[in-house]
């Protein structure tokens, strides 16, 4: 068993962006070794910005970060860490910056100091473990979107992360090119958290889910609760009220929420 359970544990964290509202407050979390888990909510709940957090991109204002039992107090502390934590940005474009494919690849590697031959090996190897072989010397900026992100999911994972942090991976994706990050997810023997506003996928790629809202922890539970079907409300549009993640009263207009132990999508009634 590892000396220190949790990958990651925040303690009374506080942030808010310098013209804005307080997007945590007093916000407390915990990761442990082995688990894999999705991160739900509703835009502005905070989930990407406890991402940037964990990840030191952003400082909280109050409260501790520890990842992997050690403190983080510094920009030093997440400089030594961060080879050990794989960010998958929501945007592919952010992560890849190299001309061809293989280079966005062993980038990771080469940074980590590894040889030009070993990061090479290691790319060549990830990309085909992946079944991306024959992406290697295909333009970077000419891919297609699902393509770009099944190659920034690459670059993370040459260079053989502890954990994985992935915001919003399936966003604007074809299904095959869905299917395929499920697949990936589902073989990686790693611990993982996924921002996602796709609870089917988080159904199948999790075991935990934390159900985020207003800067808090509001629900966790077990991802096999989630799914999402359509059906027509017998209440129509009238308000009314449910048990469950963010249970609040709203209009039927075509939103997902939670009840009952599982997740449902609203449409308006036609």
């Amino acid at each position: 068993m590892e000396s220190h359970p949790h990958i990651f544990e925040i303690k009374d964290i506080s942030f808010s962006y310098p013209v804005g509202k307080t997007v945590l407050e007093n916000f407390s979390f915990h990761l442990h070794y082995g688990q894999k888990a999705g991160l739900i909510g509703h835009n502005g709940s905070g989930k990407t910005t406890l991402l940037h957090l964990l990840m030191g991109l952003l400082t909280p204002t109050a409260g501790s970060i520890r990842i992997l039992g050690e403190k983080m107090e510094s920009e030093k502390d997440f400089k030594k860490m961060r080879p050990k934590l794989g960010f998958v940005f929501q945007n592919a474009d952010d992560q890849l910056f190299s001309p061809t494919v293989l280079e966005d690849v062993a980038f990771g590697p080469l940074n980590l100091g590894k040889s030009p031959k070993e990061a090479k090996e290691i790319a060549l190897q990830t990309l085909e473990s992946l079944d991306l072989k024959g992406f290697e010397k295909r333009i970077s900026y000419k891919l297609s979107g699902g393509e770009k992100k099944l190659v920034s999911i690459a670059t993370v994972l040459a260079m053989d992360p502890e954990v994985l942090l992935l915001d919003e991976p399936t966003t604007g994706l074809d299904m095959d090119t869905r299917e395929h990050i499920i697949q990936i997810l589902n073989n990686l023997d790693k611990s993982f958290l996924i921002v996602s506003h796709e609870y089917d996928f988080l159904a199948r790629t999790t075991r935990d889910f934390f159900g985020m809202q207003k800067g808090k922890i509001m629900y966790y539970g077990d991802s096999s609760a989630l799914h999402t079907h359509t059906h027509i409300h017998p209440l129509g549009k009238t308000p009314h009220r449910h048990n469950g993640i963010a249970a609040q009263e709203h209009p039927n207009d075509g939103h997902d929420h939670a009840h009952e132990g599982h997740v449902h999508t609203h449409e308006d009634d036609q």
